[in-house]
């Protein structure tokens, strides 16, 4: 049997979600099984800015989606984000390194299939709809991750 890790993502913060997307990718790319599991603020990096909908959702939940990231693109940076203007500069010096950027971080963890949970408790008190985030994502309890995360080798919290 292989080895697996388990993420819990935690942070909706830039830096915090490309440090998990990056452990996640190298550990696929030397064939570690790898289940990501997000949990309230880190369930905007699985969000879908195209299929967001204020449809349905209470006075409250609306609210969460308008002050809210919309998705992996906005995400704040956990220090010096200084309204956003700290995460252009991160990213611009990442592209003058060559260094890829969160989104294609997300896009190569989809492709490596790895595995993608969202907290169903989170998803039910932040007012989101299952259709609102990435088709890969699948919503299971919090029993359910902690099965998954005492089968894996190595348990990280972002």
């Amino acid at each position: 049997m292989g080895k697996k890790m388990n993420l819990l993502m935690f942070s909706g913060e830039y830096d915090k979600a490309m440090a998990g997307l990056i452990l996640a990718n190298t550990a696929r790319d030397i064939e570690v099984e790898v289940t990501m599991f997000f949990a309230f603020w880190g369930l905007f990096l699985v969000r879908d800015p195209e299929k967001m909908t204020l449809e349905d959702k209470t006075i409250y939940e609306k609210l969460m989606d308008v002050i809210t990231p919309k998705g992996p693109q906005h995400l704040p940076l956990s220090r010096m984000n200084f309204s956003g203007l700290g995460r252009m500069m991160l990213e611009e010096m990442m592209e003058d390194q060559g260094a890829p950027k969160l989104i294609h971080f997300l896009k190569g963890a989809r492709k490596k299939n790895i595995k993608f949970y969202a907290c169903k408790l989170s998803v039910e008190i932040m007012g989101f709809k299952p259709e609102e985030f990435l088709p890969e994502v699948e919503i299971i309890d919090a029993a359910t991750y902690l099965k998954d995360a005492l089968e894996s080798d190595m348990q990280l919290f972002i």
